[in-house]
């Protein structure tokens, strides 16, 4: 139940800020090249327990890609569930997810020279959603999803604070509106830092990561919580 702002000025060029929900007791590692061999010039966020990555960028192709669950209508049976962790990694180098999937449901988010999408799959179709110029979220249903309390809340907060391109210090204002968001509990539903527990799911936020994609190049930073699922 990850949750993402992106705030996108033209193709290849896009700022955003990336909140990871997981369960504390899955180790993680913080951005490195962690796939030297398989994924040379690759960086990301790895899932030790898998080998995967939660988000990942290759500078020299400019290319950022953040996997986010969702629910899924396929049935598939956990011992027949090929892990999802490739997907961020295959993605920046280029080879985006093609139907039909052996994975349970997700929201695959990649920025890349020619544009932003979101590849959503639900164990029964892959829907790709261009992602147009301007401010926008998602997190484990469609991006913008109004019926989402997130982003119902806080997707017009997010929009106030105008283009990121034109805010030098936007890293700063944005999380300064993330740390407003943290005043809601965790476990209430329309909180960006969460507890899901309550929810039924065993995960809580544990990092956030804002990230730059333009002509330039990729500049990425990574944050862990001082404490699952609380701001400080």
């Amino acid at each position: 139940m990850c949750t993402v702002v992106i705030d996108v000025a033209d193709a290849g060029n896009a700022r955003l800020l990336a909140v990871r929900d997981e369960d504390p007791e899955r180790d993680w590692d913080a951005l490195g090249p962690w796939w030297p061999e398989q994924y040379p010039g690759v960086i990301g966020i790895r899932d030790r327990r898998a080998g995967g990555a939660w988000l990942a960028t290759n500078p020299e192709e400019r290319r950022l890609a953040v996997l986010l669950n969702r629910e899924d209508v396929g049935g598939l049976s956990p011992e027949h569930a090929v892990s999802r962790g490739t997907l961020a990694l295959e993605s920046v180098i280029g080879r985006s997810p093609v139907a039909p999937l052996p994975m349970h449901g997700f929201n695959l988010l990649e920025v890349r020279p020619e544009g932003a999408r979101v590849l959503s799959w639900d164990g029964a179709t892959l829907v790709t959603t261009p992602i147009d110029p301007g401010t926008h979220m998602i997190a484990h249903d469609d991006l913008d999803d109004p019926s989402t309390p997130r982003i119902s809340t806080w997707l017009p907060e997010f929009r106030a604070l105008g283009p990121a391109a034109a805010d030098a210090d936007w890293v700063d204002t944005w999380v300064g509106l993330l740390a407003a968001s943290a005043r809601l509990s965790p476990e209430d539903d329309r909180a960006i830092i969460r507890d899901n527990r309550p929810h039924g799911y065993p995960t809580q936020s544990l990092l956030y990561a804002t990230a730059s994609v333009t002509p330039a190049g990729i500049e990425a930073h990574d944050r862990s919580l001082p404490r699952p699922g609380h701001w400080s």
